[in-house]
């Protein structure tokens, strides 16, 4: 069971933890947060949005709300109201746009997260990355070949087992994927990532961005 101070979390503790705490606040309210994982630093649920991450400060009462992926984090708030964090969390999940949640919940300070996904990051940092570490050197031209088109730079690339996979969109683990390959001869093996049916492909150099489009709902 996780502990916290009684003194500035009573309600937490007497719920038995955060995890407990958020998931019984959201039932209260009818609030739909998903499910909520504990942290070594707090608590996380799973959002179309990335992982939104609820921690406890040590010194005074404050949830801190932030959002993350792998490698990537942004803090976007803190308030002294549980209630009030779950609801937010709840606005997030479902997706209600920026301008309304900095309404709703004046606690949120959204502007650096904006001007993140405005700049093209994740994606962005995570291209020049792959892309300056010695470990990947082998994919290199690969990457630099996707990286050069105007569509696929926006994908999320990560390198697993020496092949390429792009993610649709950097924060939903859900939105599409390929896998691409260097092989023989200057093709290409492009499997599209998360059907059971899924199988390699052979694709030419001339063809591979157009296919890669195509499988990630790009035209």
């Amino acid at each position: 069971m996780e502990t916290h101070p009684e003194t500035l979390y009573p309600d937490v503790a007497a719920l038995g933890g955060l995890v407990a705490a958020m998931t019984e606040v959201a039932a209260l309210r009818g609030s739909v947060i998903g499910r909520v994982s504990p942290t070594p630093d707090g608590a996380v649920t799973e959002t179309a949005r990335g992982f939104v991450s609820v921690g406890l400060a040590a010194d005074e009462r404050l949830f801190r709300m932030g959002v993350c992926i792998p490698d990537h984090a942004w803090a976007i708030g803190a308030t002294d109201d549980l209630g009030s964090l779950v609801e937010a969390v709840a606005a997030w999940r479902e997706g209600m746009p920026f301008d309304e949640l900095r309404q709703r919940f004046e606690f949120l300070q959204l502007d650096e997260f904006r001007t993140a996904l405005e700049r093209g990051e994740p994606a962005r940092s995570q291209w020049a990355a792959l892309l300056s570490t010695d470990f990947y050197e082998r994919q290199w031209d690969l990457l630099r070949r996707l990286q050069a088109d105007e569509v696929l730079r926006h994908c999320f690339p990560t390198v697993s087992h020496g092949a390429v996979r792009l993610r649709a969109d950097a924060l939903d683990g859900a939105s599409r994927q390929v896998l691409v390959a260097e092989s023989d001869g200057g093709r290409y093996d492009v499997m599209r990532a998360g059907s059971a049916e899924a199988t390699w492909v052979d694709v030419s150099a001339d063809g591979l961005v157009a296919h890669l489009r195509a499988d990630l709902g790009s035209g």
